[in-house]
C-alpha cells in the first residue's frame, strides 16, 4: 500500500467532508476547503489511484467520490486524531452520571448520554454477574421456616432468593448463618465460589447442617447459575438522521438486529480488556450489521471489567469525536462505580 503523504492527506478530507457534509466529495471542493497546497488535477489524479487502491469509491454518476470501508479503516488506524472533550462536555458528563441514584439508574443515564453526545445509537450492558465479586450477603427472616437471601455484588447488582427452611430457626442461628456466609465469600468473584459454599456445610457445627445445606443450595443458584445478561439501549431514532448512502438505503436490517439482544451483547458484551475496538462495515461478524460501525470498549472499577459499552451508527461516522466520548463515558462510569 504505498500511499504518500499527500495522498494519505486527501484520503483524510474526503473522510472529513463526506462525514461532515453527507455528500460525496469532488477535487474541487477539496482544495477549496482544505489547504492541500496542490491543483485541483492533482488531487484528481490522487483520487485515482485512491480508487484504484479501493479507498474511496464512486457511489453514483456524480463527480464525488465517497470512503468505503476501507478507507474508514485506514483513516482509523493512520490519520485521524482523537478529539480531546471540552472542559465543558466533561462536566455534563461527570455532572450527569454523578446524580444517577442506583445501579439501573447509573445504566439509564450512560446509555441516553451516549446517544446524546454521539447523536448515534448507544448500547450498554448491566455489569455482568459472572464478573462480579461478592460485596455482602444478608439473610432476612420473614418466618421462623422461610428466609430471604439478598447477594450485593461489588458492581451493585442486587439478586433475592427465598430460602425454605427444612425446620424452625432461631434468630441467633440466622446470625451465624449469615456471619459464616460472609466470612466465606465476601470479596470471591462469583464462578469460584461453588468450592468455597460446599465447604460451608463441611465446617458448620452438627446442629446448623442441615439449615446452612438448604441456604448452600440456594446460594449456588444465587451466585453461579446462568443470569440473564441485560441490555440497555437508547437514541435508535438517530439512524434516521443520515443521508441515503448511509446503511445502503435500508434501515431494517440494522433495526432487526437492534431487536436481538443476542446480537447486542455479541457487538459490546464481549470486550476482554478496556481497550477500544472499531468495527466498520464488513468487518462485523453480523450480516445485518454490514453497513454499520460499532465503537466500544469494556468499563468497570478499577481494572477490572464487569460489562461493555457502545455506539453503532452508518460507516460514515465522525470517529474521532465518537471514540473519544465512548472512551470518557466509559471511564467516568468506571470510577462511579468505584466510589460505589
Amino acid at each position: 500500500m504505498g500511499l504518500d503523504d499527500r495522498k494519505l492527506a486527501v484520503l483524510r478530507a474526503i473522510v472529513e467532508d463526506y462525514v461532515a457534509t453527507q455528500e460525496p466529495v469532488g477535487s474541487k471542493a477539496l482544495v477549496e476547503r482544505h489547504q492541500l497546497g496542490v491543483s485541483p488535477a492533482t488531487v484528481r489524479n490522487d483520487m485515482a489511484v485512491l480508487e484504484e487502491e479501493g479507498f474511496i469509491r464512486q457511489p453514483h454518476t456524480s463527480a464525488g467520490r465517497v470512503p468505503t470501508d476501507r478507507g474508514y479503516r485506514l483513516f482509523v488506524d493512520r490519520l485521524s486524531r482523537v478529539k480531546p472533550l471540552s472542559p465543558a462536555e466533561r462536566r455534563a458528563i461527570e455532572r450527569f452520571l454523578a446524580g444517577a441514584v442506583d445501579l439501573d439508574d447509573v445504566v439509564h443515564r450512560t446509555v441516553r448520554l451516549l446517544a446524546q453526545l454521539t447523536r448515534q445509537v448507544a448500547v450498554v450492558q448491566y455489569p455482568s454477574l459472572a464478573r462480579s465479586r461478592v460485596r455482602h450477603l444478608e439473610l432476612v427472616p420473614i418466618s421462623t421456616t422461610r428466609l430471604m437471601l439478598v447477594m450485593i455484588a461489588d458492581t451493585g447488582r442486587v439478586e433475592q432468593r427465598l430460602v425454605e427452611m427444612p425446620a424452625p430457626i432461631l434468630a441467633d442461628d440466622v446470625l451465624d448463618l449469615r456471619r459464616l456466609a460472609n466470612e466465606k465469600l465476601v470479596g470471591v468473584r462469583l464462578s469460584e465460589t461453588p468450592p468455597l459454599v460446599q465447604s460451608l456445610i463441611e465446617e458448620c457445627t452438627p446442629e446448623l447442617r442441615p439449615a446452612m445445606t438448604t441456604l448452600s443450595t440456594v446460594l449456588l443458584e444465587t451466585l453461579v447459575e446462568r443470569h440473564e445478561e441485560r441490555i440497555a439501549l437508547a437514541g435508535t431514532a438517530n439512524l434516521a438522521r443520515g443521508g441515503l448512502l448511509d446503511f445502503h438505503g435500508s434501515l431494517r436490517p440494522i433495526l432487526e438486529a437492534l431487536e436481538e439482544e443476542v446480537v447486542l451483547l455479541k457487538l459490546i458484551g464481549e470486550v476482554e480488556q478496556s481497550t477500544l475496538r472499531v468495527r466498520i462495515g464488513d468487518e462485523n461478524e453480523i450480516d445485518n450489521l454490514r453497513a454499520a460501525s460499532v465503537v466500544s470498549t469494556g468499563y468497570g472499577p478499577g481494572a477490572t471489567i464487569v460489562g461493555g459499552m457502545g455506539v453503532l451508527g452508518p460507516t460514515r461516522m465522525d470517529y474521532p469525536g465518537t471514540i473519544a466520548t465512548v472512551r470518557a463515558v466509559a471511564r467516568y462510569v468506571g470510577e462511579l462505580l468505584a466510589q460505589n
